[in-house]
């Protein structure tokens, strides 16, 4: 293996959205950085669930729903 291929890996601080802190490791950064998010699974429709959230720019949830409607998904 080459050597300095690989990115340092250190320890960060990740702040999520409603404020909570924990430490994890990352090549995010520099050693004792914060990493904040704009989104996180605490959040995000994708993990709460439901769509009412999602914002319908152009019509395209409509289109998708409309297209695909006969799935039974």
């Amino acid at each position: 293996m080459k050597a300095d291929t690989h990115p340092e890996y250190h320890e960060i601080t990740v702040v999520m959205v409603d404020g909570t802190e924990y430490k994890t490791r990352s090549t995010y950064g520099k050693e004792g950085d914060t990493l904040k998010l704009d989104i996180d699974s605490k959040t995000h429709p994708a993990w709460i669930g439901g769509d009412a959230k999602l914002l319908d720019r152009g019509g395209r949830v409509s289109r998708f729903k409309d297209k695909f409607a006969g799935f039974g998904v």
